[in-house]
Order: C-alpha cells, then structure tokens, then sequence
C-alpha cells in the first residue's frame, strides 16, 4: 500500500510505529526484574483510573466543568451510587478530581476536574477518538471470531 499524495511506503511507516512502540515499551519494562514488578503502574494506577465508570466520569467531567453528584449519576448510566461514590473518592484521593462542598441544607457538593485530571483527559479522548474511529471494525471482528 503506497500514499498517494506523499509517495511514502505505508507499511514502512507501519514498521517504523512498531520500532518506536517496541522502544518505548522496552523503556517502560525492559529494567525491571521480577522483585520490582511488585510495584506495576500500569496494575497501581492505571487500573484505577482506566475501569469502565472512571473513564466515563473523567469524560463527563470534561464535558462539564461541573458536576453535582446526582447530575453525575444520571449521566453515567447504570452506575448505582455505592460505585460512583466509590470511583469518586479514588479519583479524588489519585489527584484526577476536586471535591467542593457547601455548608448548606441540604449540604451541596461539587466536582469537577483538576488540572492534572485535565491532562488525563485529553489522552482520554485521544483514545476515545480511536475507539470511535475503529468501532465498526472492532464490532466486525467480534462477529468474526464468533463464527470462527
């Protein structure tokens, strides 16, 4: 397959993105032993901020600047209140999001998200963009499998 407007061998480019992941994967586990895997950031930190309802609450969160627990509720769908108070405390505790309370009757809370959590959300939604873009192809892979 060759680019059209710039003449460039794509898979050439395909290697090249490969070299590149192989490196920086290398960097991220190639120094690691077996005592230091105890200690994954991937497992450690990820994890918590990648899981189906903090995602959603991170874009949410985006979305609008602010957000009081119940408006945060019936946008993420299907998420009961245990989970989302839950999700809203790590997220919280890791820095993603602050956490503003009035003294009123009845006490009215708010979140929104902080400036590090700004910055996780736009790798979100670079993500997000890609799921978008290969949705359809991941969907016809499922149905691959399955009749495989």
């Amino acid at each position: 397959m060759y680019s059209i407007t710039l003449g460039i061998d794509m898979e050439t480019i395909t290697e090249n993105q490969k070299v590149r992941v192989a490196k920086k994967l290398k960097k991220m586990f190639g120094h690691m032993d077996r005592r230091q895997m105890e200690y994954c950031p991937i497992r450690d930190v990820m994890a918590l901020a990648s899981d189906k309802w903090s995602i959603l609450i991170i874009l949410y969160l985006g979305y609008y600047p602010v957000l009081r627990f119940n408006a945060l509720k019936k946008k993420v769908y299907g998420i009961s209140n245990k989970v989302l108070s839950e999700r809203l405390k790590v997220l919280e505790a890791d820095g993603y999001l602050s956490r503003k309370m009035f003294p009123e009757v009845p006490i009215r809370v708010e979140y929104g998200l902080t400036d590090f959590g700004h910055s996780y959300l736009r790798k979100l939604i670079d993500l997000s963009e890609w799921v978008t873009e290969y949705s359809d192809q991941i969907i016809s892979n499922r149905k691959n499998f399955k009749k495989a």
